[in-house]
């Protein structure tokens, strides 16, 4: 029996384990990439960070967006 990929996680959301190809050993629940056999730890957070900028930048972005909007409906 190989190992099941994961289709949600706690720190990816639904996209996170599908971009790092992030799987479960059914006899150990070590979590690992299923491409490299190796840890995802670097890549989760590495993942982790540029989804935490790019919501920060958009979040940022319709801020300034309702201030303008603000300002020039005066």
């Amino acid at each position: 029996m190989g190992a099941e990929r994961l289709s949600f996680t706690w720190w990816g959301g639904l996209i996170g384990p599908k971009v790092l190809n992030h799987v479960r050993c059914p006899h150990c629940s070590y979590n690992y990439n299923g491409k490299t056999g190796r840890d995802n730890t670097k890549g989760i957070i590495i993942y982790s960070i540029v989804v935490g900028i790019v919501v920060f930048g958009l979040v940022g972005a319709a801020v300034v967006a309702i201030a303008l909007m603000a300002f020039m409906s005066r």
